[in-house]
């Protein structure tokens, strides 16, 4: 049997790790005896241990589909970096926000034990004992996967009030205790009641519905993601931390909340009535109903860039009307076209500077045209050789009379200088 014949989402061993396999896929190798020992009076850190204590035995749960197996690290490689060792994250790594792809996380087991007659003592599993374990705590996988938050078409996982209780009954299942004569008891799984101080983010904003903003209903993916993800320097983050710290409202110490993304997915899809919410980019630009609808409702001769905010809350409307004829509501869209006349906008600033550089650089330019030419006037007229003020004006483009009396002048700046001595 593979993991193909159980139906989703049943929580179950993978194929390999079951005794009737034969355990073909759990390959365990745990060090020597001779390779594990603790020397407390040894005088050099790096001699206070065996190479082999860093060795590490591991129960792997797909949060996805429900799978459990088991394994272990090589003990003879180094230390430093056990987790790219890992087929998943452990638990405690993770935060109680999102968990990454592929979902799958870890529960390191202990193996080291101490008291004052026998001094420290590390115990390996087989598989055997590996695989009661993966037994026992399939109750409690089974409650993670059907309580884990799946989130947008790809089913994003992030963590639920009662999935993070569950991952605690595993954890507790996956503590070894030995009875006096050393033989392994693994504990009694249990179904643990979620705590009050464990809330959903739904459950919280249900309850302080003042709190809720209208934007989310129509927010993309990518706003209600970042409005989840507030992290304020003190205080509660998410949409609580959030929400109240908007409102000026306190919440008291001692909650951990869970679900933010899927409270704020879950409101929209509410909003939404039963409609399928769309990227508004993704709809106008690549669906050809989305295209006909933007070009029916195109402002005739004007671009956005000359459209009032009225104008683009009308458009907004006419759009999600169209988009209604269509079973979806449009996400992002007075984003979208805020961003379509603000990126036009940003082409007209452009050209008109370029407009005002060659303006300036063209009057520069003239400027010093001009004065060459008045140069060039104020030189001939000097020569006074017989040529006529219209002759002159008509080489330098000017009318007549300006060339007349540029002439009286010239004239008149030579009578009143006085000789040279």
């Amino acid at each position: 049997m593979t993991a193909a014949d159980f139906a989703p989402g049943t929580a179950h061993v993978l194929t390999g790790y079951r005794p009737e396999d034969g355990f073909l896929a759990a390959e365990l190798d745990p060090p020597p005896a001779e390779y594990v020992w603790h020397d407390e009076n040894a005088e050099q850190q790096d001699r206070r241990y065996g190479p082999g204590v860093g060795y590490q035995q591991w129960l792997a749960v797909d949060a996805r589909d429900g799978a459990v197996w088991f394994g272990d690290t090589d003990w003879r490689a180094p230390q430093e970096s056990p987790g790219s060792r890992l087929p998943g994250i452990p638990r405690k790594a993770l935060g109680d926000g999102t968990v990454p792809d592929p979902g799958i996380m870890v529960q390191l087991l202990g193996h080291l034990s101490h008291d004052e007659q026998r001094g420290c003592t590390w115990r390996f599993f087989d598989a055997g004992e590996l695989h009661a374990l993966a037994v026992g705590v399939l109750p409690a996988v089974q409650r993670l996967v059907d309580s884990i938050h799946r989130i947008g078409p790809e089913g994003e996982l992030e963590w639920s009030a009662e999935a993070a209780t569950a991952w605690d009954d595993i954890e507790h299942a996956a503590t070894p205790a030995f009875d006096p004569s050393g033989e392994l008891r693994w504990p009694r799984p249990r179904t643990t009641p979620v705590p009050a101080w464990r809330v959903e983010v739904d459950a919280f904003l249900a309850a302080n519905p003042e709190l809720c903003e209208p934007s989310w209903a129509v927010a993309p993916d990518a706003e209600l993601d970042a409005y989840a993800d507030y992290r304020p320097a003190t205080g509660y983050g998410g949409v609580p931390g959030r929400t109240c710290h908007t409102a000026e409202r306190h919440i008291e110490d001692g909650f951990t909340f869970y679900g933010h993304r899927a409270a704020l997915y879950a409101y929209r899809a509410r909003a939404s009535g039963g409609r399928t919410p769309t990227d508004a980019r993704t709809w106008l630009e690549t669906t050809e109903a989305g295209r006909s609808t933007w070009e029916a409702a195109r402002p005739p001769g004007a671009t956005l860039a000359d459209v009032p905010d009225y104008v683009l809350t009308d458009l907004t409307d006419r759009f999600q009307n169209s988009a209604r004829e269509h079973g979806l509501v449009l996400t992002g869209l007075d984003t979208y076209l805020r961003n379509l006349r603000a990126g036009e906008r940003a082409g007209v600033d452009q050209q008109l500077r370029f407009e005002g550089r060659e303006v300036e650089r063209l009057e520069n330019l003239l400027k010093e045209f001009r004065a060459g030419r008045n140069r060039t006037v104020t030189r001939i007229l000097a020569w006074s050789d017989g040529r006529s003020d219209a002759e002159i004006a008509d080489l330098a483009s000017l009318p007549d009379e300006h060339v007349t009396q540029w002439r009286a002048r010239l004239n008149d700046e030579q009578t009143t200088t006085p000789p040279a001595p």
